[in-house]
């Protein structure tokens, strides 16, 4: 059990309430505000280096809509035979900001693809 920080109430801060609220840790759930950014990484392996892009999302919903579209279409747990089949789905819609691409280069420094 913890005091919360703003209004001294004494709360569990491993209650299932809690965890889905989020927020800071000394804050109850009442008080707490998850008010993170929310980054999702994602990585393509191509050739002997893999792509790594870094995405900001405005909620937790559109980062979770991206994700199981991007782990369905990219062929993760299927190997590399994603290209074909009924299991694509379409674009989910969500609006996101690219912060960090990196593209890898091959040993000559020339980009992979």
């Amino acid at each position: 059990m913890r005091i919360c920080t703003i209004c001294e109430e004494e709360f569990d801060p491993q209650s299932p309430a809690k965890r889905k609220v989020g927020g800071i840790i000394s804050h109850c759930v009442e008080c707490s505000e998850e008010n993170a950014v929310k980054y999702v990484g994602l990585s393509a392996a191509d050739g002997k280096q893999a792509q790594a892009t870094i995405l900001k999302f405005e909620s937790e919903e559109d980062k979770k809509k991206y994700v199981a579209f991007w782990q369905n279409n990219s062929g993760l747990h299927r190997g590399k035979v994603c290209s074909l089949g009924r299991h694509l789905s379409t674009d989910p819609g969500v609006k996101f900001k690219t912060v960090v691409a990196h593209n890898p280069t091959n040993s000559k420094g020339r980009a992979n693809g």
